[in-house]
């Protein structure tokens, strides 16, 4: 097993603590980590120094919080040591809101400190100053050795106190790949509704963590079998024995679970993961018929109106947001070899953007691996790439066009508006199609030509150009997807 050696910054900081008649521990999921051989993706120190104590033997710190905990930064060029966590040992009240202690009381002893901890083997002290022990009061290393989860003391009483370590239990089943306790684990089947009661951004930060482990997938599936799933993402659970057509083998649930499990061992990142998650969870809503020619019309549509109703609610960025949901969108792409023109390809980039390709294209192996298909990226997607790289340097986007928006006012003498951006878009479309045609000379000729329609023909005009850019989507397109039973 790989040994993790303390760092010189913490060793520094207990150093300071010991020398001004303080005890100072490692404590909690960096202990467990030291013991399995995993570097800690955080520090904590834990001390009998009251907070303004901790403050006045560190300059560079910084204390914002009720709990105890004092920041204290350091000169590392190590992230996960910039700045290291002390806290005053601590025990807890009752938490009559089953998410934060009513008052926090400080502790005189380490022992008292560890018996308010969640589970097990995060109840753990490392001695700093002395022999290096460990402090293991609840038979963490043997639940650490048998790989289990286990609360400290009453489970019922631990979730109770804060409804969150419900979600906490499963993420790290998932992340080390252990066991619930049995004890552990009727509890929280029996207490999964109190997961309502905790704050969104908790419930976001705690999933995420899950979503990013090596054991998402099997963490999906525990949610449901816990009961906790339909509190969190029940718009996932109604793919749940909802079967497909004979072109899958897996109910939608499956698919999806087995689509995020793909892109996991690829160790691709979070964006992409819940993409793959989410890439078919509208199915069950537009299925229609049964059997093996059930079809699921427009799903990729709705499916991106679900995956942004969901992330909104658990109050992830506009980014994280706009990123998933455009994949969601998008996945569903079609290319054929000798079918879909160069135009196509233009307007399929100007669609999806360029720089969404590779990541469209690997929740695109996500969906093939998880619908039981041997290989990820068969010809016809190696083929698509090379035509991306053919056409990468063809405007597709406006601002690509050598004639601007004010450009065209100035030409037309005419002021901003919508007729500025239906000629644009007219414009744009004609490029797509043949790429030569963007110099000034031709553009502004037809920019005169289309200012010479009425707005009723323009309108026109412009409706039909972007009739056009659904190439991969319209046309030859739809009668695959006909064939194919998808849409």
């Amino acid at each position: 097993m790989r040994v993790v050696v303390v760092p010189k910054e913490i060793k520094e900081i207990a150093g300071v603590l010991e020398k001004a008649g303080f005890e100072a521990y490692l404590v909690g999921g960096c202990v467990r980590d030291l013991l399995i051989g995993k570097k800690p993706k955080d520090w904590d120190v834990a001390t009998n120094a009251r907070p303004e104590e901790i403050q006045k033997l560190f300059s560079d710190s910084v204390y914002e919080n009720q709990f105890g905990t004092v920041g204290v930064k350091t000169e590392s060029s190590d992230s996960t040591l910039k700045v290291i966590e002390v806290t005053t040992y601590r025990i807890e009240g009752k938490y009559t809101d089953k998410r934060h202690p009513d008052e926090v009381k400080f502790a005189k002893t380490i022992e008292e400190d560890l018996g308010r901890r969640d589970f097990t083997i995060n109840a753990f002290a490392k001695d700093l100053l002395k022999k290096g022990e460990v402090i293991d009061l609840y038979d963490g290393q043997k639940d650490l050795e048998n790989k289990i989860i286990r609360t400290v003391g009453d489970p019922k009483k631990r979730f109770c106190e804060d409804a969150l370590r419900l979600l906490r239990a499963i993420r790290f089943a998932s992340e080390l790949g252990f066991e619930i306790e049995k004890n552990t684990l009727e509890a929280i089947q029996e207490c999964a509704g109190s997961i309502e009661a905790i704050a969104k951004e908790r419930i976001r930060d705690e999933f995420a963590k899950l979503i990013m482990s090596d054991g998402a997938a099997r963490g999906i599936i525990l949610l449901e079998d816990v009961g906790l799933l339909k509190y969190i993402i029940p718009e996932l659970r109604e793919g749940i024995g909802c079967s497909q057509n004979k072109h899958h083998i897996y109910t939608v649930f499956d698919h999806n679970v087995r689509a995020l499990n793909y892109a996991v061992e690829k160790k691709y990142p979070f964006e992409i993961r819940l993409a793959s998650l989410f890439h078919d969870i509208a199915k069950p809503k537009t299925k229609a018929g049964d059997g093996p020619d059930s079809t699921f019309y427009n799903h990729e549509i709705v499916g991106a109106k679900i995956t942004l109703k969901i992330l909104d609610r658990l109050r992830f960025s506009k980014e994280i947001i706009e990123k998933v949901t455009h994949l969601v969108r998008c996945h569903l792409f079609y290319y054929n070899v000798g079918e879909v023109t160069e135009a196509g390809v233009r307007r399929f980039l100007n669609r999806v953007g360029p720089e969404n390709v590779p990541d469209l294209i690997k929740v695109r192996e996500a969906d093939r691996i998880g619908s039981g298909v041997p290989k990820a990226v068969p010809y016809k997607i190696r083929h698509l790439l090379f035509m991306i790289e053919k056409v990468k340097s063809d405007p597709i986007h406006p601002k690509m066009l050598v004639l601007r928006g004010d450009d065209i006012m100035k030409i037309l003498n005419i002021p901003a508006g919508p007729k500025i951006g239906q000629i644009l878009s007219i414009l744009l479309e004609e490029v797509l199609d043949d790429p030569k045609k963007n110099n000034r000379e031709y553009l502004e000729f037809r920019a005169k030509e289309l200012n010479l329609f009425s707005e009723k023909d323009l309108i026109a005009q412009s409706k039909k150009a972007k009739e056009k850019k659904e190439e991969f989507e319209g046309g030859i397109e739809n009668e695959m997807k006909k064939k194919y039973y998808v849409r």
